[in-house]
């Protein structure tokens, strides 16, 4: 995961008059809450009540569609603060000192957790997981063996190692070419599920309508989830150049939230990321002109911006919470609508409390010590072409 407060606007000639892009970091929160929720009414449900399956049914989408947005903002905020003189070197440190530590305590925390629920992960369990390599594995024991969300950990270090030659691509492309370079990588996610058909595989005993290879082509193998990667990076330099088209958060959330309420009736290797790429594409591309040109954004308020700091530790520690929690307190699917809302709730405000905890007590220390030679997040790239504003705005 990687924060958009790094990601500084230019230095060099006239300035945009924001230094940062917090409408990103807000948004992060909210891509986070809604991997939360839909784990929480899906996976760890405690009611069978009309209230409680409605809910099930309306969140089960969003913990996708939020990894998805995750992985598109990755690509844009690193592209947006890459410095012209920075080191491939430098950069593997930076993001080393911003993933892992909190990687590692959450991992450390879940062993023990196990431990005292009387189990224990297998020798290649461990080392899969703790190296961040298990997504490279169509085995659903490695993929959920300790920490079930730290797969897309493994995505985003493949990510990171890839950085610095795609970044070098991605500089490489004509300002007027950049559309059509964006529109290619959405065809090629589009066309993802259909390759991923040809795959052979048992179901999925808990998810009978996903082929097991299908299912790890499309959403765990990192260089397939690099396609969303790199289309954040291409937008980081359509948003740079000024050649952003006339569509405000407004109509990008509109259009993902039209997209939303169909995407349980779609084929499933489809809806886990190809069905809604292109409003997540708009929604991200949006909020970062918004900051860049000043305009209002509801995302910019300073509460929502501290949750989005949080989110990435949010993101480590919500499904131990609602694993070892719910498992502890043994509820079932004994309670009312009511009493199981209030659960998931009360669970929501315990996962930041700890979020809170890991960001102030690890992540932050870390980075300030090891991830910079800066204050954490007084990042200053040099933009490769002028801001939106300095170009006269978008066409």
């Amino acid at each position: 995961m990687v924060s958009s407060s790094d990601a500084d606007l230019g230095r060099s000639g006239r300035t945009t008059g924001r230094s940062r892009l917090p409408t990103l970091t807000g948004m992060r929160f909210v891509a986070a809450g809604m991997v939360f929720f839909a784990h929480a009414f899906t996976e760890f449900p405690t009611s069978s009540g009309p209230v409680a399956t409605a809910l099930s049914t309306v969140w089960a989408p969003s913990a996708a569609i939020g990894v998805s947005f995750f992985f598109v903002l990755s690509g844009f905020v690193l592209a947006w603060s890459a410095r012209p003189d920075d080191t491939a070197r430098r950069f593997w440190r930076r993001r080393i000192f911003k993933i892992y530590p909190n990687h590692v305590v959450t991992f450390v925390i879940t062993l023990g957790l196990m431990w005292l629920t009387g189990t224990l992960p297998t020798v290649w369990q461990f080392l899969s997981n703790l190296l961040l390599v298990h997504s490279w594995f169509p085995r659903y024991d490695l993929l959920d063996g300790i920490n079930g969300v730290s797969w897309s950990l493994a995505c985003e270090v493949f990510f990171y190692a890839s950085f610095p030659l795609l970044i070098a691509g991605v500089r490489r492309i004509a300002p007027h070419r950049l559309w059509w370079w964006a529109a290619g990588v959405v065809v090629a996610i589009a066309i993802v599920p259909l390759v991923a058909g040809l795959l052979p595989g048992s179901a999925l005993p808990y998810a009978p309508e996903v082929v097991t290879w299908q299912g790890w082509f499309v959403y765990f193998l990192p260089p397939v989830r690099a396609l969303e990667f790199v289309l954040g990076m291409i937008l980081a330099e359509i948003v740079r150049s000024g050649r952003w088209i006339p569509v405000g958060m407004g109509t990008a959330t509109l259009l993902a939230v039209i997209g939303y309420v169909p995407a349980t009736l779609v084929p499933s290797t489809f809806s886990l990321v190809a069905y809604l790429i292109v409003p997540i594409a708009l929604i991200i591309g949006a909020g970062a002109v918004a900051d860049v040109e000043g305009r209002f954004s509801p995302l910019r308020s300073r509460p929502l911006v501290w949750l989005g700091e949080i989110s990435y530790a949010l993101y480590l520690v919500h499904r131990l919470v609602l694993l070892y929690v719910l498992g502890a307190l043994d509820l079932g699917q004994s309670l009312n609508d009511f009493e199981s809302v209030v659960v998931v709730l009360a669970l929501f405000v315990v996962s930041l409390l700890l979020s809170w905890l890991l960001y102030r007590a690890v992540e932050v220390p870390v980075l300030r010590r090891y991830g910079s030679s800066r204050r954490v997040g007084e990042v200053t790239p040099e933009p490769r072409r002028p801001s939106a504003r300095k170009a006269g705005g978008r066409p």
